[in-house]
């Protein structure tokens, strides 16, 4: 998409679950073996890795090393008590992540030279050729490591909310609509045709206006939530939704 998600005029009401959120329940089971906070942290890492990826891809590592680097970073991730140093000021997935493995690459980058020869540990299922694709559809070489790493965040944050409203139009019969009216969800208020919209549903103007109006609306409302996934509390929703739509609109 050529334009970042258009900022509401009012801040959409966070879902009743947000203190179930997947980051929320890390946070609190940090300094005990908790399973429940172990599958949460596995969930976020096979969704947020690709960001990771191309940050240390960035670096000047191959596409093999990358993987290999990235896969380590996880692995000691799950398996050490990393957590325990999560601040709560702090509390958001997407810093955790880059200051994480900053300091996984500082301490240890010599000794998994290594090490990794002999074979990683598979903790987090990956999907590298997605990964690189990702990262050689944003490697332009005016953006930094740490530019490029916000960059895929912003956008796998946005591809997952996107994900997650086709998924709901299919549900209910309406997959040939999402399609057609997707396009318009990031255009501007006067740029949307809704005459042609009307005439591609086979629907009066009205019409065309309300059904365009309803996926945009739902579509902040499931950004929301996807933002609203990565940060440890409520009142850091609104600051991050900012920050991933600033990110999003960056030339």
């Amino acid at each position: 998409m050529s334009r970042p998600p258009e900022k509401s005029d009012s801040a959409e009401p966070l879902p009743a679950h947000f203190v179930t959120t997947r980051w929320t329940v890390v946070m609190a089971a940090r300094d005990k073996a908790s399973p429940e906070s172990e599958d949460a942290l596995q969930t976020l890492c096979k969704a947020y890795w690709p960001p990771l990826y191309s940050f240390v891809r960035r670096l000047g590592n191959a596409p093999h090393d990358a993987q290999d680097l990235t896969q380590e970073f996880f692995a000691r991730l799950l398996h050490k008590d990393w957590l325990v140093a999560v601040e709560r000021e702090r509390g958001r997935f997407r810093t955790f992540l880059i200051m994480a493995v900053k300091r996984f690459l500082a301490n240890e980058w010599d000794k998994h030279r290594t090490a990794r020869r002999g074979g990683g540990q598979a903790c987090v299922p990956l999907d590298t050729q997605f990964a690189e694709e990702c990262y050689l559809a944003d490697a332009r070489p005016s953006l930094s490591a740490d530019h490029l790493y916000e960059r895929q965040w912003a956008l796998t944050l946005l591809d997952q909310a996107m994900t997650r409203l086709r998924a709901e139009y299919e549900s209910d019969g309406r997959a040939g609509d999402f399609e057609r009216l997707k396009t318009y969800l990031t255009a501007g208020r006067g740029e949307i045709p809704y005459d042609q919209i009307a005439r591609d549903l086979g629907a009066s103007e009205g019409a065309a206006r309300v059904a365009v109006h309803r996926l945009r609306k739902r579509f902040r409302e499931v950004f929301r939530a996807a933002v609203a996934d990565t940060v440890s509390s409520a009142e850091d929703v609104d600051e991050e939704m900012h920050y991933v739509v600033e990110v999003l609109g960056r030339v």
